[in-house]
């Protein structure tokens, strides 16, 4: 190595780490920050026994987009747990109740025939008449929904009156979308549902039935059901040809009353947009985690972490002297590249930083502090057995770089199995460890390596209490190669 190209490679090698770092800050990026350190919610949805893992799988996959569609939350945790279970980790979701309504309701929405409007569901008003099956004992209403009964008892969302409605005309399967929108002068919030080919002919089929019925009839209506509840019962208006129905690229879905009504919409837009849910979910377990815990366990991490590199600075600079300055600065080095890469994979693939994390980043401090250590006690060993100190510093680089990058292979390999195999919060950790290992041969190749070099080239390097050879102490004679000695014979 020469002096120009170890100052080259050091000074990219800061520009990349600190630049970067800088970059990002003055931007206005941050890591994402997972539940336990931003606050939330998390709930535990139970499916039915004897769910298997790729309905768990699909329900899932639709569990993400439709929270990632409507736009609540940033980085949304969802996976399988156990056999039947997923977890659902929401960081920084405000609006409690609409993230929950996103991922546990099922979804399964139909257009049904209205027969009738009542109070009271007919199964109480008349215990002894002939009902449908699967009824309610306590409601009367028909439970679960069944879009092929032949009649069926369902609330109106509000829950003041019954319908009663016939089989299905349509389900979500005759649907590939909608969005959320306004109409009309009054700029009532509606859904616009988009039918496929199919779905849009029987739309026209079934609204030229609806047709038929007198206008004012409860049977003009078409029940607009959601998981059983009817959310709108629009009648087909007066003038409508039997014969052609309505044109289904007209249809709106009105939102009624509701204390955000353009929240409910771009919900029913997501549960059209990315399907039903593959089979129903209950609710087992929700908890809570206030955004001050999250903060104060952040700081707290914080602050200890500090104070410990603080005394691990004073003992490097004490001890290795000005190879402990450098090791100090090599760990800004390489904290500014480790926090970089978390705040870019959390800006690009949304990967969030949770307390795991943390214990990763610590952990891979020690990692780092250690590859200092055996690069300056190689150096020591060197220089006691006789080297000269610039030719011990050139000498003792390659044994030690190997030695640290056997230690880092078996660290990263720990890393990636349990990134794998692990769930929750351990894989957060793993994939912290993991990268920490790799920018950890950088620093000690890119920064610790010319840097070492440079200032044993310079003053630092052979004079003074606080220099590379200061740091050296004495040489023990009986370790130094033994003298020649002539024979004559």
């Amino acid at each position: 190595m020469n002096r120009k190209n170890a100052i080259i490679t050091l000074v990219v090698t800061l520009a990349i780490a600190w630049g970067s770092l800088g970059a990002m800050l003055f931007a206005g990026w941050a890591p994402i920050l997972g539940l336990d350190l931003q606050g939330g919610f998390s709930v535990v949805l139970v499916g039915p026994e004897g769910t298997d893992p790729d309905t768990l799988d699909a329900a899932v996959g639709i569990m993400r987009r439709r929270i990632e569609g409507v736009g609540s939350v940033q980085e949304p945790d969802i996976r399988v747990q156990g056999n039947r279970s997923i977890i659902v980790q929401l960081p920084g979701v405000e609006d409690r109740e609409r993230a929950l309504e996103a991922v546990g309701t099922t979804g399964e929405m139909s257009f049904r025939p209205v027969f009738d409007v009542v109070q009271q569901s007919p199964a109480l008003a008349d215990p002894d008449g002939d009902h449908p099956e699967n009824l309610d004992p306590v409601t009367g209403l028909s439970d679960p929904d069944d879009v092929n009964a032949e009649t069926a008892y369902l609330p109106g969302e509000q829950g003041l009156i019954v319908y009663v409605v016939g089989p299905a005309f349509l389900t979500g399967v005759d649907m590939r979308g909608g969005r959320a929108g306004t109409s009309g002068v009054a700029a009532e919030i509606v859904v616009v549902p988009e039918f496929t080919s199919e779905g849009g002919e029987k739309f026209r089929t079934a609204t030229g039935e609806l047709a038929t019925y007198p206008v004012g009839s409860p049977q003009r209506q078409l029940a607009i059901v959601v998981d059983g509840v009817v959310t709108s019962a629009p009648a087909v208006a007066a003038g409508v040809d039997p014969t052609e129905g309505l044109d289904p690229n007209q249809v709106v879905i009105t939102i009624g009353a509701s204390d955000n009504p353009q929240a409910e919409a771009e919900d029913l837009a997501a549960i059209l947009n990315y399907g039903a849910l593959p089979t129903t979910f209950e609710r087992e377990r929700v908890a809570s985690v206030s955004a001050t815990l999250g903060a104060d366990s952040l700081r707290a991490g914080l602050i200890a972490g500090l104070l410990g590199l603080a005394l691990v600075a004073v003992y490097m600079i004490v001890y290795y002297r000005v190879l402990g300055v450098i090791a100090v600065v090599g760990l800004t080095v390489f904290g500014s590249l480790l926090v970089g890469t978390i705040i870019l994979l959390g800006q690009t693939i949304t990967t969030t930083l949770t307390l795991a994390g943390v214990t990763g980043v610590v952990v891979s401090i020690g990692i780092t502090l250690d590859s200092f250590i055996v690069y300056f006690e190689r150096i020591k060993e060197e220089y006691h057995a006789g080297r000269p100190l610039r030719q011990a510093i050139d000498h003792s680089f390659p044994r030690a770089f190997s030695t640290n990058l056997k230690g880092d292979a078996v660290t990263a390999l720990a890393a990636v199995l349990l990134y794998v195999l692990a769930i929750g919060p351990v894989k957060g950790f793993a994939l912290i460890l993991g990268i920490a290992t790799l920018i950890d041969l950088l620093v000690s190749y890119f920064y610790t390596r010319p840097t070492t070099w440079l200032v044993a080239h310079s003053a630092l390097g052979e004079r003074g209490w606080f220099s590379i050879r200061g740091a050296m102490g004495k040489i023990d004679q009986r370790q130094k190669p033994a003298e020649p000695v002539e024979v004559t014979s």
